[in-house]
């Protein structure tokens, strides 16, 4: 028989690998649609704006890792497991950190990136340096999900 604090913490993890992949969708939604753009100009800078365009789907890959885990604990395999509505709160509480800071660097990672990738189309010596920039906010989502992992 599964709890209600079970229940909640499956809500939570869930929340967590939704808020991250949708945060990285838009952001790989901003940074494709830029270099479609840039490439249907010049094919030649494929590889220049290639990992700009990939930077907003870390989010996803870092909700993935911190679900799998928060959810480490929890066995939907063994019925007989009580998992009180605290603990259930405290897994909520645990994965909130990466599904907030995935949601919105993933958004603001895909902008950054995709004016990075139009810089890119105008000059493409720069594409190099120009990866600090969402790269920096990277940095928040790299938090998040270390704040998600220490919590747990």
């Amino acid at each position: 028989m599964f709890t209600g604090g079970y229940a909640i913490a499956m809500a939570g993890i869930a929340i967590c690998v939704i808020l991250c992949g949708v945060g990285s969708a838009i952001g790989l939604y901003k940074t494709g649609s830029a270099a479609a753009g840039i490439l249907g100009e010049d094919p030649k800078k494929f590889g220049k704006v290639l990992i700009l365009v990939l930077l907003p789907a870390t989010q996803g890959i870092y909700g993935f890792i911190v679900a799998i885990i928060a959810s480490g604990g929890l066995s939907a395999t063994n019925p007989e497991q009580i998992v009180s509505t605290m603990e259930g709160w405290a897994v909520f509480g645990q994965v909130m950190p990466m599904a907030i800071s995935g949601l919105v660097s993933g958004f603001f990672q895909g902008k950054a990136a995709a004016n990075c990738i139009y810089a890119v189309g105008k000059q493409e010596s720069l594409g190099g340096k120009l990866i600090i920039y969402p790269a920096m906010i990277e940095f928040y989502a790299i938090l998040g999900m270390l704040i998600s992992i220490m919590l747990g």
